[in-house]
């Protein structure tokens, strides 16, 4: 019992230890607004563009290659969603709520429609948003994005995080004790087939998603997001606005056919770009390619 005790509590310690030290090191370079950490890129004038990152994902995803990129043409808004990297947790962690979350934030720092770019996760919530409200943007641009069910179920870890108590026990054994090799690996298989960029899991900041409270929130996010998808399949149709989908061959994570093919068919303004032999990353393997997509969409909706 009381090495029981000794182990929990170097778990605690350990665990709030690198938490607190990610957070340090992952620092906040934007601006709290509403309770949502948002950063901004390039001359205020230009077409407006929000980025959305993906599940276990916050700002420094977003700002490695694709804002930079982005942002000699646009006014880049980078957004950590609610719960995420420096963003605080909202009630209702469903889809809508996060893009009403997102949408009123950056309402208040940006008055124009912007266009609203969302990679894996990050895609279904701008879906969500072009879904519940396409009169406030102007155009999607979806990125290897979940957009109708699939077979089979949750991940097992993903499961036991959604678990009350266990779930939480789990959650801080991890923070505390998981290695940065494996985490390394975990990120590079993201990318599969290609690898991850140099210099990105260092810039990336891993640990902020392995804090116990947002990885237990990214674990319900991923176990609900079927069902919710499931909820706005039959909306599409209605879609009108400007969409540009980028979608890679080779995507086991989203795949191609179950998820881009069937939006494209099912919805008149969106054109699927398709990228051979590109995995899940191709904001980052492929990043000429999302900036033409961008600029693609700008121009559908007249705003270059």
């Amino acid at each position: 019992m009381i090495l029981c005790l000794i182990f929990a509590a170097l778990t605690i310690v350990a665990a709030t230890w690198r938490g607190h030290n990610v957070e340090r090191i992952a620092d906040a370079r934007g601006r709290m607004v509403n309770g949502l950490h948002v950063e901004s890129y390039g001359p205020e004038g230009a077409p407006p563009v929000v980025l959305i990152h993906g599940a276990s994902g916050s700002t420094y995803d977003m700002s490695f290659a694709l804002a930079p990129a982005l942002a000699h043409d646009f006014r880049v808004y980078v957004v950590d969603r609610p719960g995420f990297g420096h963003s605080a947790p909202i009630a209702d962690e469903s889809l809508t709520a996060q893009a009403t979350a997102l949408r009123t934030a950056l309402a208040t720092v940006e008055p124009r429609a912007p266009i609203v770019l969302g990679q894996s996760y990050g895609a279904s919530v701008a879906l969500a948003w072009g879904v519940d409200a396409p009169d406030t943007l102007a155009a999607l641009v979806l990125v290897s994005a979940p957009s109708h069910t699939w077979s089979g179920g949750p991940s097992p870890l993903h499961r036991i995080l959604k678990t009350p108590v266990i779930g939480a026990v789990t959650a801080w054994l991890i923070a505390a004790w998981i290695p940065k090799r494996y985490i390394d690996d975990q990120i590079d298989g993201v990318f599969a087939p290609q690898h991850a960029p140099k210099g990105y899991g260092a810039y990336f900041q891993p640990e902020m998603s392995l804090r116990p409270a947002t990885h237990m929130l990214n674990a319900r996010q991923r176990v609900a997001l079927k069902s919710q998808l499931g909820l706005m399949i039959d909306t599409y149709s209605e879609l009108r606005l400007p969409i540009e989908s980028v979608h890679g061959t080779s995507d086991t994570t989203v795949p191609l056919a179950i998820h881009a093919q069937p939006l494209a068919d099912e919805v008149a303004t969106n054109t699927l770009t398709v990228l051979d032999g590109i995995g899940h990353m191709p904001h980052h393997v492929a990043t000429p390619e999302i900036v033409k997509a961008v600029v693609r969409a700008a121009k559908r909706a007249n705003l270059m």
